[in-house]
């Protein structure tokens, strides 16, 4: 496998849903700062501790935990630059999953 190429990098990644993010790896790929930068939540930021492996090369999966308790697992395609992602919430009713697909692009 090669080094984690998305470290050191940041992306703006839109979501089918019409929310962006500006997603800010650390130069170790170990940690996120985001921003989101459209949508409801505009405006809210965050770091992040990253679990991640590449699966292949190009492809990585991540995963975290929000101070909200939101979780997040995204898999990130640098080849294609496509994130398919995979998060979790308590809305007031019990905890709910969402699934969605985005694309990235160098910020």
């Amino acid at each position: 496998m090669s080094a984690l190429t998305y470290a050191g990098q940041t992306f703006i990644f839109r979501v089918d849903n019409g929310v962006v993010f500006r997603n800010t790896y650390t130069a170790d790929g170990t940690g996120l700062h985001y921003e989101t930068i459209e949508g409801p939540a505009k405006g809210a930021q965050e770091t992040v501790e990253l679990h991640a492996a590449e699966v292949v090369p190009g492809i990585f999966i991540l995963g975290w935990v929000e101070r909200s308790g939101m979780t997040i697992s995204h898999v990130m395609n640098l080849n294609t630059h496509t994130v398919h992602a995979f998060w979790t919430y308590d809305p007031g009713q019990g905890r709910t999953g969402e699934l969605h697909t985005g694309t990235l692009s160098p910020a």
